[in-house]
């Protein structure tokens, strides 16, 4: 019983926070200077990772698909397969995982050491507004790069699979490109792309929220940041499928 009480609240206090954040948005605005740069913080540093396991994804879906396609001999559909995988599902996810990794982790480890240090206590004294100065650019700036970080590790994905396809398939290039267009529509494309805005806000919101709440000193640091990279990898899978399911709906409607 205990335990729902301390769920139930905690997720309260979350909500808060997002409402918190939007209230924020809409009184002052944002911040642009503060957004660029957390948008290199979480954008620029995080492209190599993501590119390096989107290629690979793209390499082993094309191996994979085309050892089950070609039982039926559909081999030349492997294009279809990688590219609907890649925009739909693997793009957005693979790369929201792996940033909640990275950049969750060092959100929530900052933001838990500045309550630890009574930092954001000093900022409370001082009369700023912590939301303010650091959720909302953070928040803002995850929703930004995790589409473009999508879009980029769907590209590099498609060109993985297409030089797997070419020089261990023997499917030329031309036959892996028309199938991919084939297969992949605007509509694929942008629900990914969706997917990958609200995957920015979940991962940088709870990396924020677990990061303020730290308790216990430098032990709860270590705590916080192992929790904030656990929820956020959770909460991305299992909203994924609900906002799978919403989009589905709201295409068949």
């Amino acid at each position: 019983m205990h335990g729902i009480r301390s769920y139930a609240e905690s997720l309260g206090a979350y909500a808060g926070l997002l409402l918190d954040v939007g209230r924020d948005i809409l009184k002052h605005g944002i911040n642009i200077r503060a957004v660029n740069r957390h948008i290199i913080a979480i954008g620029l540093s995080s492209l190599p990772i993501v590119l390096l396991t989107a290629v690979f994804t793209g390499m082993v879906l094309a191996i994979q698909t085309s050892y089950g396609l070609h039982r039926f001999g559909a081999k030349n559909y492997v294009g279809n397969l990688v590219g609907l995988a890649l925009a739909r599902e693997l793009g957005p996810v693979l790369t929201a995982v792996m940033v909640c990794g990275r950049v969750g982790a060092g959100i929530a480890a900052e933001l838990a050491s500045m309550v630890v240090t009574e930092q954001v206590d000093a900022i409370r004294a001082l009369g700023g507004n912590p939301i303010r100065q650091l959720v909302t650019p953070r928040i803002v700036a995850g929703m930004i790069s995790l589409p473009l970080l999508t879009g980029l590790a769907v590209i590099t994905g498609v060109l993985g699979g297409l030089v797997v396809a070419v020089l261990e398939l023997n499917i030329t290039a031309y036959t892996y490109y028309r199938s991919y267009l084939y297969a992949v529509l605007i509509r694929d494309v942008t629900d990914g792309l969706t997917k990958s805005i609200a995957f920015g806000l979940i991962l940088v919101s709870i990396a924020c929220f677990k990061g303020l709440r730290c308790r216990g000193g430098t032990e709860g640091v270590g705590l916080t940041t192992t929790s904030a990279v656990v929820t956020g990898c959770l909460m991305i899978f299992v909203s994924n499928f609900f906002i799978t399911k919403l989009l589905i709906l709201l295409h068949f409607q």
